[in-house]
C-alpha cells in the first residue's frame, strides 16, 4: 500500500491563537499511520495567519477525512480544507 500527501489549510479561529500550541494540537489529533511532513504559514488578512500543515497518510480507505475530521475538532481551528493531494 503507498503513501499520499495533502496539503491541508488550517484556519485558525482568531488572529491572537498561539499558531505553535495549535500547531501541536493539530500534531497531537492525527489519527494512527499519520504524520506531519512540515507546516507552511501563510498570512492572510488583518494578522491572521493560516497554517498549511503536509500530512503524509496512508493510500487506504478514507484517504485524507479522518485527519480533516480530527484537525477540524482541535481547539483554535476555524475551517479546514484540502489544497493539494499527491501519491508518494
Amino acid at each position: 500500500m503507498g503513501k499520499v500527501a495533502a496539503k491541508i489549510k488550517v484556519m485558525p479561529d482568531s488572529p491572537e491563537i498561539d499558531l505553535d500550541a495549535l500547531q501541536e494540537r493539530l500534531e497531537s489529533a492525527l489519527p494512527e499511520g499519520a504524520k506531519i511532513n512540515g507546516v507552511e504559514r501563510e498570512n492572510v488578512a488583518f494578522g491572521l495567519i493560516a497554517l498549511y500543515p503536509t500530512v503524509i497518510v496512508p493510500d487506504g480507505s478514507g484517504g485524507t477525512e479522518t485527519v480533516e475530521e480530527n484537525f477540524a475538532d482541535v481547539e483554535g481551528v476555524e475551517s479546514v480544507g484540502v489544497e493539494n493531494v499527491g501519491r508518494i
